[in-house]
This record gives C-alpha cells, structure tokens and sequence, in this order.
C-alpha cells in the first residue's frame, strides 16, 4: 500500500499551481523564442534561476545534508542534478524542432506511467495497485483526447523518429530523476532545488555554447521574459516540485504532468483568444477521474480529517 499520510491540502494545492505554472509557461516561451535562440533560452532561465536560489541558500548558511553525506548520497544528488532540468531541456529543445506539438505533449503525460512501476520497485510505500494503474491510465487517455489526432500524427521530418526518441528521453529523465529525490537521506530543501539548478546551469551554458555559439544581445522584452521564466517557472517551481516529491512521493508529484495540456488550452483561449476544442470536457472528466481514481487514498484520508 502506498502511504498517504504526507499528502495534505498543501500537496494538492502545490500541484495544482505547479500544474497552472507549466501549463502557462508554452505561451510565454513562445514569446521569449521570438528574441532568443532555444538553447540559450533555456540557459538563460536557468541561470537566472540559479542565481536567485543561491541569494537565497547562502544566507541560510548553505545547508545541504542533515548528515555527512556517503558515497551512494553523492552519487545520487549528481545524477539527479542532471536529470532534473539540463538534459531534459535541451532533449526537448533538440527534439521538437522535428516533431508535432502534440506528440511532445503526450511524451510529457507520459511521465506519470513511466514513474508508476519505477517507484513500485524504488521508492517504499509507493507500491503499484489496480487502482493506482488505472487511474493513471485512464488520466492518460484523457491527456490524450485533448490533444487529439494531432498527439501521434507525423510532422514530415527524415529526423522524427530521433526527435520522438528525444522526447521520450526526457519523459524517461523527469520520471529518474523523481525516484532518485525521493530516495536522498534527508536534506534541505531549498539547498537540494539549489544545488540542482547550479548544476542544471554548468551543463546547460556550455552546450548552449557550444551547439549555438556565443549568445545575441536580447532586447529589453526578451530579457524581462528570460528574467519571469527563470524566477516563477524554473526558481519558484523547482522548489515546489522538490517539495511535493520529498514529501508526498514521485507518484503523486506526477499527475502534475495531466494537468499541464488543460492549462495551457484554456490560457490559449483567454489570453490569445484560441479556440477551445470540443474534447476539453471528455478530457477534463477522464483526467479528473483518473486523479481521483489514482489519489484514492489520498483523497479518502484528507477528507476524513
């Protein structure tokens, strides 16, 4: 049985705004791309980022580890630095420029599945049940009537097939590199979300340098849309996300990703008046269903308080 006593009305108030911050966060890059290389984008809000949590990490006196770290410790808080923001962006930077944006949606919904049987065999107290896999697939059906024919459509290009792959890399880093959170000793968080924005960056400036040279001068707009990417979507929900899988678990942190294509259908049509599609509510109700299913538990226990 998974345990669910970590799961509060915080935990399902973080993802729904971590859910509402992503969801809202394809329309401002789209913005920011139109002044700025992907790469550098993606360096630039990073970096942003990091500055920021360590302004405020190092006046709390740095903290780390509760205890002297071991050798696994290390070797785990290295590889999910990795895995947690620097990969998968430019993975996803790299692959969708050969693949539909409803297939990159869908490999992002697919994060949910790929968690499930890894923390079943991972993580303790995060076992996999009936309910639980349903739940989560019938969330992904939902996911998928929304964005409908569209989600596995070709684009045409000789490199789509590498760019799918690509996409699914990064589904498969996110979905990692949750696993290795939940299993750090303990830690703090705020230095755990440091640490790996910093490390995000190291790898993520010098791949921009290398793949698309030295950076252009943005315009002031493009700079203040870098500046809100690093400070709300990458700074602020990076600790959220640390937060929510350290103590709620990979599992639940992961119906975040179902959310993600609502948000950013329904802020397309108010903000850029675009045109709600006819599946939104059939893919609302399968979602929701499949949360509710899935967070069973959860759910049944948070009411009851």
């Amino acid at each position: 049985m998974s345990d669910t006593s970590k799961i509060t009305w915080h935990s399902w108030a973080m993802v729904a705004i971590l859910g509402l911050t992503w969801g809202g966060t394809f329309l401002v890059t789209e913005i920011a791309l139109e002044g700025i290389t992907p790469f550098w984008l993606a360096a630039g809000r990073i970096s942003f980022a990091a500055l920021l949590m360590t302004a405020i990490w190092l006046p709390r006196g740095a903290k780390l580890f509760a205890a002297p770290p071991n050798r696994e410790a290390k070797t785990l808080l290295l590889i999910s630095g990795a895995l947690s923001s620097a990969i998968p962006f430019m993975l996803l930077a790299w692959g969708q420029q050969f693949v539909t944006g409803g297939f990159a949606g869908v490999s992002m919904a697919a994060v949910a599945l790929m968690v499930l049987p890894m923390a079943h065999f991972l993580v303790p107290n995060e076992q996999m049940t009936w309910r639980k896999s349903a739940g989560f697939l019938i969330g992904f059906i939902g996911v998928v009537v929304l964005i409908g024919a569209q989600a596995f459509e070709s684009s045409g290009s000789n490199m789509e097939t590498w760019g799918r792959f690509a996409c699914l890399a990064a589904t498969m880093c996110y979905g990692v590199n949750s696993i290795l959170m939940r299993r750090l000793p303990d830690v703090d968080t705020i230095g755990l979300s440091t640490v790996m924005i910093l490390m995000a960056m190291l790898i993520t400036v010098p791949a921009a340098l290398l793949i698309e040279g030295l950076p252009p001068m943005p315009e002031t707009k493009t700079l203040l849309v870098i500046a809100f990417l690093g400070l709300i979507p990458t700074a602020a929900a990076n600790f959220l996300r640390t937060y929510v899988i350290r103590t709620a678990g990979p599992v639940f942190m992961s119906i975040t990703n179902y959310q993600v294509p609502i948000w950013s259908v329904v802020l397309g049509a108010l903000l850029l008046g675009e045109p709600l599609p006819a599946s939104l509510l059939w893919a609302m109700v399968l979602i929701l269903a499949g949360v509710g299913l899935s967070q069973y538990g959860a759910l049944r226990r948070l009411f009851r308080r």
